[in-house]
């Protein structure tokens, strides 16, 4: 084995990835797929460890993996400013999850009370809640 080379799955140890991830961003083109020396076996490299840690560190700040692969095409003077607009899209996005996760939360807290007012037998205001059909949206004509 060559120094600093890594198989498939001591890639994926090095990055604490699965197999499988490191051939699903293989196929997503995230990550090279290296030729297969003939009755061999495809080694990485460091570069390779140090992408897959990349696409990870961007998975954990929120990005998709679309966006990862935008992430990853992004060079030159302008880099910085590309990434910038990136995150900026981000955090647009995190804070509307937050308010809609702020607004679930507010919502759980009305049934739970509800349903601790409820004698017993009675219907759950829960389920009726979750068993009602919804009302179409209203078209303007």
């Amino acid at each position: 084995m060559r120094p600093n080379t890594f198989t498939i799955s001591r890639l994926a140890a090095a990055a604490d990835v699965h197999v499988e991830t490191v051939r699903y961003y293989q196929r997503r083109r995230l990550l090279r797929q290296p030729e297969r020396p003939i009755g061999g076996v495809r080694r990485y490299d460091e570069n390779d460890v140090n992408r897959l840690q990349f696409i990870r560190r961007a998975q954990m700040m929120g990005f998709s993996l679309d966006e990862i692969a935008g992430l990853l095409e992004i060079t030159g003077e302008r880099s910085c400013e590309q990434t910038r607009q990136l995150t900026e899209r981000k955090l647009v996005d995190v804070r509307l999850r937050i308010r809609e996760l702020r607004q679930l939360e507010r919502d759980l807290e009305q049934k739970i009370a509800r349903c601790a007012q409820v004698p017993t037998g009675e219907c759950c205001p829960t389920l009726d809640f979750l068993e009602r059909p919804r009302k179409p949206a209203a078209t303007g004509s």
